[in-house]
């Protein structure tokens, strides 16, 4: 079995030619992977700001009840603070309280409210 010459000179040009076409692929999968990363972290801080801000709504929504003592927005700003937000606003309505909160992560800023106390009438 005999190979034909003009074949093989065919062929040698094309070395390399996986080599290109796996660096393509991981760069790919690469950029994918920092793209769904910062996905997730919006996600996260998004979350983590609900969070918070429902901690600081009940918290602030106790001490208006007269369940824990003390000044209903400090207690939402410490609370706040604890789970890693900053308070940026504290309403105080009768017996509700309505909180703002944001975090900063990494790039991003997630914001959240929340609402604590008596169902309206």
């Amino acid at each position: 079995m005999s190979l034909v010459p003009g074949r093989w000179r065919r062929l040698r040009g094309e070395r390399g030619a996986a080599t290109v076409v796996t660096l393509g692929i991981v760069g790919a999968v690469v950029a994918l992977a920092a793209g769904l990363a910062a996905v997730l972290v919006g996600s996260v801080a998004s979350q983590s700001a609900a969070n918070a801000a429902d901690a600081a709504a009940l918290a602030a929504a106790d001490a208006v009840s007269g369940a824990v003592p003390g000044e209903p927005c400090a207690i939402a700003t410490r609370l706040a603070a604890v789970n890693g937000a900053r308070l940026t606003s504290c309403d105080v309505s009768g017996a509700t309280v309505l909180v703002q909160v944001a975090i900063e992560r990494a790039a991003f800023t997630a914001t959240a409210s929340a609402r604590a106390g008596p169902p309206p009438s």
